[in-house]
């Protein structure tokens, strides 16, 4: 049977001589939620699962879909106390699938992408999650990049005027028509630029729909999608976490995520509990939650544009969900221009 984005005897060639626990035949079955990379689950014939990551198929941004790059970061933080699968295998032969790939253990949990999600948790799981949550990213800031084999990832230095250059030349490469309040926040952005304390691994993506969560036990047990992590400034990610972010009994910020019911800790409530983790001061975090608001805004236009393309392999897309994307990037430009104007 024919698996997009998979060729299906070659890569069950590549597994069977590379990956020790597993044997074919093998099924593949694309995890959907994910709007990037293309995630399959590989059942063995035993009933064995891990799972693959490989690029959109079609024509993708340079750069933007490194999967030997991700699988060196996630190997990295494996060595830490923070929560993320298990490498199994990398393959850089194009000639097995077209484009590099990489095999990692299955974790088992939830993926909170909505509030019904969470409905079922009680009030006191909730708040454990978000609770751990928080603490994850933490641990996740005071890793050593030396230590893990990061410290040549990227540039330490200048994180925010590198992020801030990188999304607008994204956007240029990526729009599918001009949007004045991205090219406003930009500008703005560019002219207030925060002075960088310290540097961390920074995800570039934390929330919880990127993360696997024990909903019982109310903790994360796998941090996933790490292709736009860097080195850099912390607090992004902490701004970024804020976009996502609603109050219990506020309006949900983003559609695809679970906080705005009863029992979450307010927004606020996860600063003070990171700031007394790190001791860092989040005076400023409203630059970074208008930041993170652009940049996201600029990643859903390109999301919208591969689409478009049709090179997020077989997922299937209606116009709502067109439509959605398209709204997003305006929507979020907006509430990054109103995070600009808070004092």
């Amino acid at each position: 049977m024919a698996v997009a984005g998979i060729d299906v005897d070659r890569v069950t060639a590549w597994l069977d001589r590379n990956i020790d626990m597993i044997e074919g035949p093998y099924a593949f079955d694309l995890i959907t939620g994910g709007r990037s990379n293309l995630t399959f689950r590989v059942t063995d014939a035993s009933g064995t699962a891990v799972v693959l990551r490989r690029p959109p198929t079609g024509k993708v941004l340079a750069s933007a879909h490194d999967m030997v790059r991700e699988h060196t970061i996630i190997s990295a933080v494996n060595r830490t106390n923070v929560p993320v699968p298990r490498t199994l295998g990398v393959c850089t032969d194009l000639e097995v699938n077209g484009a590099p790939f990489y095999v990692m253990s299955l974790v088992e949990g939830v993926v909170l992408e909505s509030a019904e999600t969470a409905a079922d948790m009680t009030v006191t799981q909730r708040r454990e999650a978000g609770e751990h949550l928080i603490d994850v990213l933490a641990d996740l800031h005071a890793v050593d990049v030396d230590a893990v084999g990061l410290g040549d990832l990227a540039k330490r230095s200048g994180y925010v005027e590198r992020q801030v250059r990188r999304w607008t030349t994204q956007w240029e490469n990526s729009k599918t028509r001009d949007l004045a309040s991205i090219d406003e926040v930009g500008r703005r952005l560019a002219a207030d630029l925060p002075e960088q304390v310290g540097v961390s691994i920074a995800h570039g993506d934390y929330r919880f729909g990127n993360c696997l969560v024990d909903t019982e036990a109310g903790r994360v047990t796998a941090v996933l999608d790490w292709e736009l992590c860097t080195l850099g400034d912390p607090l992004a990610d902490l701004g970024y976490l804020g976009v996502y972010w609603s109050d219990p009994g506020e309006a949900q910020n983003r559609p695809n995520d679970p906080t705005g019911i009863v029992g979450f800790p307010t927004y606020a409530e996860l600063l003070e509990r990171y700031a007394l983790r790190t001791g860092r001061d989040l005076s400023n975090i409203g630059y970074y939650v208008a930041f993170s608001s652009w940049r996201l805004a600029v990643i859903s236009e390109g999301v919208y544009a591969r689409f478009l393309n049709g090179a997020m392999g077989d997922q299937d897309v209606d116009q709502a969900t067109l439509d959605a994307f398209k709204l997003g990037t305006e929507l979020l430009a907006e509430e990054a221009l109103a995070a600009l104007a808070r004092p």
